[in-house]
């Protein structure tokens, strides 16, 4: 049960991701780059993140690092997006967490 929570938790945070890219991104100039480089990964593993794909969840939660560490570069040099930003911060880590749970438990979880 647990396990299929974080999945679905993983796959509903990428889709969050991407909406908010595309939200992000839909004024820039280069608007069709950043949505490719942005939007689109996340896009395309929230699908079989949600369905319990093990590489997708693995992927996801690297690729977070990434955005992770994009929206505090943003957050601390960009005020006029800072929100955008937080909201990156926060999200790469729910995919972070929601896509290591697994593992987390089976590592620290009690035994039988």
């Amino acid at each position: 049960m647990a396990t299929t929570t974080s999945h679905h938790l993983t796959g509903a945070a990428l889709l969050a991701l991407a909406a908010l890219f595309g939200a992000w991104f839909h004024d820039d100039r280069h608007a069709v780059a950043a949505l490719l480089v942005f939007a689109l990964p996340p896009l395309l593993l929230a699908v079989p993140a949600w369905r319990g794909g093990r590489r997708a969840a693995f992927w996801g939660g690297v690729l977070a690092l990434f955005w992770f560490s994009h929206g505090v570069m943003v957050a601390w040099t960009r005020p006029d997006e800072r929100l955008f930003a937080w909201l990156e911060i926060g999200l790469s880590l729910l995919v972070i967490g929601a896509s290591s749970w697994s593992g987390l438990r089976a590592r620290f979880g009690r035994r039988a």
